[in-house]
C-alpha cells in the first residue's frame, strides 16, 4: 500500500482546520495511507484552539503505521509562542524543512504523491520561488520545462510562466518554452485519460497587439503554435485572453496562458474551490490545493476543505 505525503505548509494559514476537515471525509483505508509532515505539538495546539477533537499520534518515518486511525505526523522542529503567529524567521526555517523533507521522500517508491497545503510566497523569498518552482530545482528539471496544470474534471488551465512580475514576462517568453510546456501537458492527458487533449492558447497582449509584426504574437507564440500542429498536437490559437472565457472555453480540455493571473483569476471565478494545482515533469506526482493561506479565515472556521480533499482524490486516482 503505497503512501500519500501532505505537508501543512504555512502555520499561519487555514491549513490545520482543512486538514482536520479532509481527515473526517475520508476513509478508513485512505487515512492510513496519509503521513503528515508539520510540528506535532503545533498541530495539537492548533486543533485545541479551533475546538477539534482527533487523534494525532508522532512517527518517526512512512514505515510505523498509526493507532486507532490517528493523524500520523512526522515531526519537523519549530519554536513559537502563539500557533496561529509563528514568527517570519522560525516560519521560514519551518516550511524549508518540511518542503526539503517532502522532497526526499517522494522520491521513495513507496509513495504514491506529495500534497503540500498552501504557503506564503514571502516563505520562500530567500530561495527566489515558488513552490512549483522549489520542487522542480530539487527534481533538476531543465529549462523551465516544468508545468503548473490547474484541474479540475471540466477544464484545466496552464500558465507559461509561472510567479514573475508582469514587467518581466514578455523577457522570458520564448517558443521552445511554450513548445515545451505544451507537448507536457499532451502527454499528462493522453497518459492518464487516453486522449488527445484540445489545447487553446492565448496571446499575450490585449487584442493580441493586432498582430503587429514585432508583437510577443507574431514574433513567438503564432511559431510555437505551427510547430506544434507540425507535432500533431491539438493546439488552437491564439485567442484573445478577455474573451475566451465568456463562453468558448467549453470546447476545450486545457486553456495555456502566458503569464499566471491570466489564466488563474478567470479559471478560479468559474470553478472557486473546484480544482488542484498540478506540477507536471517532476520526478513525482506533486499537487497542492487551489487557493492560498487565507489568513483573514484564520480560527472563523470558515475555511472550505473542498480542494484539499480533491487533491487526496488526485494522488489516489493517479499516483505512481
Amino acid at each position: 500500500m503505497k503512501k500519500i505525503i501532505i505537508l501543512s505548509g504555512d502555520p499561519n494559514s487555514i491549513n490545520s482546520e482543512i486538514i482536520f476537515k479532509s481527515s473526517k471525509k475520508i476513509g478508513k483505508s485512505l487515512k492510513k495511507r496519509i503521513y503528515l509532515i508539520s510540528n506535532y505539538k503545533l498541530i495539537k495546539n492548533q486543533f485545541k484552539k479551533l475546538g477539534y477533537s482527533i487523534e494525532v499520534q508522532q512517527v518517526k518515518n512512512i514505515d510505523e503505521s498509526s493507532k486507532n486511525d490517528s493523524l500520523k505526523i512526522i515531526n519537523i522542529d519549530l519554536i513559537y509562542k502563539n500557533p496561529f503567529k509563528v514568527s517570519l524567521s522560525s516560519n521560514q526555517k519551518f516550511v524549508i524543512k518540511c518542503l526539503n523533507l517532502g522532497h526526499k521522500l517522494s522520491l521513495n517508491k513507496n509513495i504514491s504523491g506529495i500534497i503540500n497545503c498552501p504557503i506564503n510566497k514571502n516563505l520562500l523569498s530567500k530561495t527566489k520561488t515558488g513552490v512549483t518552482e522549489f520542487f522542480a530545482s530539487k527534481c533538476r528539471v531543465k529549462n523551465n520545462s516544468e508545468v503548473m496544470l490547474i484541474w479540475n474534471r471540466k477544464l484545466a488551465v496552464s500558465p507559461v510562466t509561472t510567479h514573475l512580475d508582469v514587467k518581466d514576462i514578455s523577457k522570458k517568453l520564448n517558443k521552445q518554452l511554450i513548445t515545451k510546456k505544451i507537448i507536457n501537458i499532451d502527454l499528462w492527458f493522453k497518459k492518464k485519460f487516453k486522449k488527445k487533449p484540445k489545447i487553446a492558447v492565448l496571446g499575450l497582449n490585449p487584442h493580441n497587439a493586432e498582430f503587429r509584426k514585432n508583437s510577443e504574437e507574431r514574433r513567438i507564440i503564432i511559431p510555437a503554435i505551427k510547430k506544434l500542429k507540425n507535432l500533431k498536437i491539438k493546439v488552437f490559437g491564439p485567442f484573445v485572453a478577455d474573451t475566451l472565457f465568456i463562453n468558448d472555453f467549453k470546447n476545450y480540455n486545457v486553456i495555456v496562458g502566458m503569464f499566471h493571473d491570466q489564466v488563474l483569476a478567470p479559471f478560479k471565478s468559474i470553478f472557486k474551490f473546484n480544482a488542484v494545482n498540478i506540477t507536471l515533469g517532476l520526478k513525482y506526482l506533486r499537487v497542492s490545493p487551489d487557493h492560498g493561506v487565507a489568513v483573514d479565515l484564520v480560527g472563523k472556521n470558515k475555511a472550505d476543505e473542498t480542494s484539499l480533499l480533491q487533491c487526496i482524490d488526485v494522488i489516489k486516482k493517479f499516483g505512481k
